[in-house]
């Protein structure tokens, strides 16, 4: 199973701690947030990482370098302060290539919530992990849901119909690849495409009907958009066991895991 990450921004909301490192490198807790991204999705089956980069390249390559029992490369968005995440998936449409899951790169997550979203894998092409919560605020990428079907997802939906959250982590069969990417291409094409987030994309097909839903309520997540999130997800990666898959050699110094290099 293939995995893309798009890492490709800096985190201006968490400045001055990004001036110079890109979100994904700050480290709540032992580790980065890729590397803590790594760990879980290596032992929840994933054996192939694509971590698309910009902002800080630099030092997302120095990570991915010292990976090792799974493959893992970058791939650079050169336009990454001119666009939003819809451009950088036009930049990895190439490696779209059959079935993958793709990942918002401050989404952090236990190895159970990418279990559980291969395990509910629905007969849609597209499949979005999502969670539910008592209320939702501006910030929040609200769903509409009806069963095991997307309706709608955004930002700014009538709160009448909001049943949920996305997570910022969708799966996606041979033919969701196939029909993400013609629908990322057909956005790019207009003239706001630089502008907008894939979860546009998402929407649209979405009400075209070919998106489902796994409710992932009760397992461990979060995202980190600001300090207070970077705060609260040092307290919640204190939670999580090291995985089954992940073997820890006796060599291996604390706070680091085996699918890293000394």
């Amino acid at each position: 199973m293939k995995a893309i990450i798009l890492s490709a921004g800096q985190g201006r909301r968490l400045l001055p701690l990004t001036e110079v490192t890109p979100k994904c490198c700050l480290r709540p807790g032992e580790l980065s947030i890729l590397e803590w991204q790594i760990r879980e999705m290596s032992a929840a089956g994933v054996n192939e990482v694509v971590v698309v980069t910009g902002f800080g390249h630099e030092k997302v390559e120095e990570i991915v370098k010292r990976v090792k029992g799974i493959r893992a490369r970058t791939l650079y968005n050169p336009f990454y302060a001119q666009s939003d995440n819809l451009g950088t998936c036009w930049i990895a449409r190439e490696e779209m290539d059959g079935p993958f899951v793709l990942i918002n790169g401050d989404t952090l997550f236990e190895t159970d919530v990418m279990q559980r979203l291969f395990k509910d894998v629905t007969s849609y092409p597209i499949t979005l992990a999502t969670d539910q919560k008592i209320s939702y605020d501006d910030d929040d990428m609200k769903i509409w849901a009806e069963g095991s079907r997307l309706c709608r997802v955004g930002k700014r939906l009538d709160l009448s119909h909001v049943n949920g959250e996305s997570i910022g982590m969708m799966y996606f069969n041979a033919n969701g690849a196939e029909i993400f990417v013609k629908k990322v291409e057909e956005l790019m094409r207009q003239g706001d495409g630089l502008t907008r987030w894939y979860l546009s994309a998402i929407d649209e097909l979405a009400q075209a009907g070919v998106v489902g839903i796994s409710s992932i309520h009760g397992l461990s997540w979060c995202e980190v958009d600001d300090p207070v999130d970077l705060a609260y997800a040092e307290t919640v990666v204190k939670t999580w066991s090291v995985p089954a898959r992940v073997e820890q050699p006796e060599n291996v110094k604390p706070g680091l895991y085996a699918f890293l290099e000394k």
